[in-house]
């Protein structure tokens, strides 16, 4: 009976210390690094899967990740965080601005939906730069074959009263 409990309690210490454990840090990948997560995100899509994540970097609360983008997916909106994409590779149509069709809310801070009404449309391709602020729709209407981005959420700061 001593070795059950004391069984119970090593997991149960296992567990709070993994739970207790910063979020990992990757804070460089070399091109060769970011060229073998596309081939790793283009070899696991699904089928009509719209998006492949791939973590690039990570320094908390801060995430760079790779999307690898084969269809076209849902609109969304982030309430409390800005989003900076760079295109990687491809190119496709992305509208910013408008009203999202069909929204639904997917979590306390993020709505989709299944569009934009209205907005802005704008070509992007390869080496491009967009930011889109908080609290602003925003989709690729469409994709060229396949786009890869590396987009960065940055939370707008708290302003001090």
């Amino acid at each position: 009976m001593r070795f059950v409990g004391f069984g119970i309690a090593l997991v149960v210490s296992i567990a709070a210390a993994q739970a207790q454990e910063p979020a990992p840090v990757k804070t460089f990948s070399s091109a060769a690094d970011v060229q073998a997560l596309i081939a790793k995100a283009k070899s696991e899509r699904k089928d009509g899967q719209p998006l492949v994540l791939e973590r690039i970097l990570q320094l908390a609360p801060y995430n760079a990740n790779l999307e690898y983008r084969a269809s076209v997916g849902p609109a969304a909106i982030h309430e409390k965080e800005a989003e900076v994409f760079y295109v990687i590779d491809g190119s496709g149509t992305m509208v910013t601005g408008g009203k999202l069709a069909n929204e639904k809310r997917t979590n306390p801070e993020n709505l989709t939906g299944t569009g934009i009404e209205g907005g802005t449309p704008r070509e992007v391709a390869k080496g491009d730069f967009i930011i889109v602020p908080e609290n602003t729709a925003h989709w690729f209407q469409s994709i060229n074959g396949a786009i890869v981005l590396m987009t960065l959420h940055v939370p707008r700061p708290v302003a001090a009263h």
